[in-house]
């Protein structure tokens, strides 16, 4: 393993395989996992739990100032351990919400930067190579067609553990209305940095996805991995 150990940013929407691959790599590397979208659904969840409007901005942004959120192979928030309760229907629409509101973003950018500091980490999300590590060493951005995105995410674990069945137009529907949601709204939009590697997962195998994101950090550092 490499003395220089790397931020790696893995953007995409929903769908795309950007949590399996980032897992994956980031075991590979013995490297930390963030996966930010999951700050923000704890925070959409505490705001559901206190009966709160997950528009209402303001409170919003006090529940993230003030909240304690802990994440290693589960999500908590203030101790409540969260990792299943977050991967509802309900919390899906509310965390969409929830990411438009700027001084939450705010807050929770400095803690994803906190949590880079010193490298050797694997983060996903929709801006981590735009805005929150606009210098990251390796940027993926990774995509399939919208079909492939549905059924994957109709077929993931983590999203259908605590929820109830749904037709493969309702997930396709929910998809493209995040898509919108997350590339139209204000506060960092999801966007494809100038300077990231595009890989359209669409008929992969994620070894091979994987292969490829670690032929990218091998050749950005040779004795890494």
């Amino acid at each position: 393993m490499s003395q220089r150990a790397l931020v790696i940013a893995i953007d995409g929407p929903s769908g795309a395989g950007k949590g399996t691959v980032a897992r994956t790599l980031a075991a590979r590397l013995g490297y930390r996992h963030v996966d930010t979208g999951a700050m923000y659904r704890a925070v959409a969840w505490k705001a559901v739990e206190q009966g709160l409007d997950p528009a209402d901005a303001d409170r919003l942004a006090a529940i993230a100032r003030g909240a304690r959120i802990e994440m290693d192979s589960t999500v908590r928030i203030d101790g409540h351990d969260v990792t299943q309760a977050i991967r509802t229907p309900q919390i899906d629409r509310a965390a969409a919400i929830v990411a438009q509101h700027q001084d939450v973003r705010a807050v929770l950018v400095a803690l994803q930067r906190q949590c880079g500091e010193g490298g050797a980490i694997v983060m996903e999300g929709r801006d981590i190579g735009s805005v929150v590590f606009p210098a990251a060493d390796v940027k993926i951005y990774l995509d399939a067609s919208p079909e492939e995105r549905a059924r994957r995410r109709a077929g993931d674990a983590a999203h259908t553990a605590s929820r109830e069945p749904e037709s493969a137009a309702g997930v396709a529907e929910a998809l493209a209305e995040r898509d919108n949601a997350d590339r139209t709204r204000a506060a960092s939009p999801l966007t494809v940095p100038a300077d990231a590697v595009y890989i359209d997962t669409t008929g992969l195998a994620i070894e091979e996805v994987v292969g490829r994101v670690l032929a990218l950090v091998e050749a950005r550092a040779p004795s890494v991995g």
